[in-house]
């Protein structure tokens, strides 16, 4: 991988969307301008920023480049002067934005893409006072930027095609997921979708049909988590059984013509409604703030994230398997490598409140998918990456033994130390220590593993052996560690 495809963004509009676009930005190590006459603007960027590192950090071990860096401009122009790609997030009124893609459009390089975040202004309405038309598009994200990993393309009549590929695969560079929409259609295509949704709940909760938390349960603890990993076609194709998603048209079809819904008729947002809306909304957050439900928000969202990782085998299912993509693009951007001591420090990671068991630190299982992600990049070091498992060959573990010395908690920085014991043609000893911000360690794990071509042990490779005589001669100098070769032992018992 040659890194992003874009060099340095700009963000217009640091809210909500606007500084999720730029923690997103920051996150895979692209420079990020900004342009935001709000007096608190640099405070509410920062505030989603650092959300974000939260986010990130427990959501992956793969090595993320270095932050970004990030500057606030006094002017517009000083903000789009220098980049790849500039994202507009300014208020939703035509006027507005024309106003700005203008200035933007005379202020940016020629070759600069420009993006804007509108959730259902059409792009050729946007482009009427541009200049240079053609390489404006909508990049509708969906928040937490910095998590949701979907934008919806959106060209309009002068929009040149060639702009929407390239950004397209700009995207996937930093984790996302462009789709384009084939034809202009005001509020595309998730914000159609949810309007319906949103139409019916409000009509809901007006005709005190449920509250505003009991629509909410319905939605997260049922057709919610279907909608998370397979969306919405697919998840129908399912309930039709055998006969798939014919059988289901066939079958449920009919019911769209009964007056089940209201999706035609629009309640009136008059005072009653807001306040009965607002009050029970209040009541919901139980006195949580904004930050705080964003926190909850990042932490479910990352959880699910990394369960779509899992599926599928292990390869990934859905916005997992994006996930599995991005930081496999990570991990192959960095070339892991003892430091100038010849220590393998070649993992840290942050614990994640997911991590944290009945007993309130990191649970038994956490320390060893830790071990395994050190072990996974002592492999990468070697040469056993990704490809050299799809040729058909790898390490296994055999064998284990793992010590717990200390607790971790939720927020905690770790480290973990790796140590090339020995190696034969078929073998591989391997031992780890886990360390928090003090040194103190916490765990420590000593791991034989067997070199397998298809089913079978098999000598590794001339250049597997050749680099682990590398990393053996670069750490001759260091202490074995203390803990190698303990056994779980009681004292004997006295008859």
């Amino acid at each position: 991988m040659t890194g992003p495809a874009i060099g340095r963004a700009a963000c217009i509009g640091g809210g909500v969307i606007g500084g999720g676009w730029v923690a997103r930005f920051l996150l895979a190590g692209i420079d990020v301008d900004v342009f935001d006459p709000h007096p608190d603007a640099q405070r509410i960027v920062g505030e989603v920023v650092a959300n974000a590192e939260l986010a990130y950090a427990m959501l992956t071990c793969a090595p993320l480049p270095p932050r970004g860096r990030l500057v606030f401009h006094d002017s517009l122009a000083e903000a789009v002067a220098a980049a790849d790609w500039i994202q507009e997030s300014v208020p939703e009124r035509l006027d507005l934005k024309r106003g700005v893609l203008a200035e933007i459009d005379a202020a940016a390089r020629p070759d600069a893409m420009i993006g804007s975040s509108t959730s259902g202004l059409l792009p050729t309405d946007l482009q009427a006072a541009m200049a240079h038309p053609e390489r404006l598009f909508v990049a509708h994200p969906y928040n937490p930027v910095y998590l949701l990993p979907l934008v919806e393309l959106v060209g309009g009549r002068q929009t040149d095609k060639a702009v929407i590929g390239r950004a397209q695969a700009a995207l996937q560079a930093i984790g996302m997921k462009g789709v384009v929409i084939h034809r202009e259609i005001e509020a595309f295509v998730g914000d159609r979708l949810l309007e319906a949704l949103w139409r019916e709940a409000l009509w809901l909760v007006k005709d005190d049909v449920c509250d505003v938390e009991t629509l909410d349960d319905v939605i997260r603890y049922s057709f919610g988590l279907r909608w998370a990993q397979m969306g919405l076609f697919q998840t129908y194709r399912i309930a039709g059984g055998e006969a798939g998603m014919r059988h289901f048209l066939q079958q449920f079809g009919p019911c769209l013509a009964w007056p089940w819904t209201r999706l035609t008729d629009v309640p009136e947002m008059d005072a009653a409604l807001v306040d009965k809306i607002a009050a029970q909304s209040d009541a919901q957050a139980g006195g949580l703030s904004i930050r705080e439900l964003e926190r909850l928000r990042d932490e479910n969202l990352v959880g699910i994230l990394q369960s779509l990782k899992a599926g599928d085998g292990g390869r990934g299912w859905g916005a997992g398997r994006l996930l599995a993509e991005f930081e496999h693009e990570l991990q192959a951007r960095v070339s892991p490598a003892p430091d100038e001591d010849g220590r393998l420090k070649l993992l840290s990671a942050t614990v994640s409140p997911a991590w944290i068991d009945y007993n309130g630190h990191m649970t038994e299982h956490r320390y060893l998918q830790l071990f395994g992600e050190a072990t996974d990049a002592f492999l990468r070091m070697i040469g056993v990456d990704a490809d050299y498992v799809a040729g058909g060959s790898s390490y296994y573990t055999v064998e284990s033994h793992l010590r717990h010395l200390g607790q971790a908690r939720a927020g905690q920085r770790l480290d973990v130390e790796t140590f090339l014991l020995g190696h034969d043609a078929k073998r591989l000893h391997l031992a780890h220590a886990i360390t928090d911000e003090a040194g103190a360690t916490l765990a420590t794990a000593e791991h034989m593993l067997l070199h397998v071509t298809g089913q079978r042990a098999a000598p590794a490779p001339a250049a597997v052996a050749a680099a682990l005589d590398g990393v053996m001669r670069s750490g001759a100098h260091l202490q074995r560690p203390d803990f190698v070769g303990r056994a779980v032992a009681m004292p004997p018992v006295k008859p």
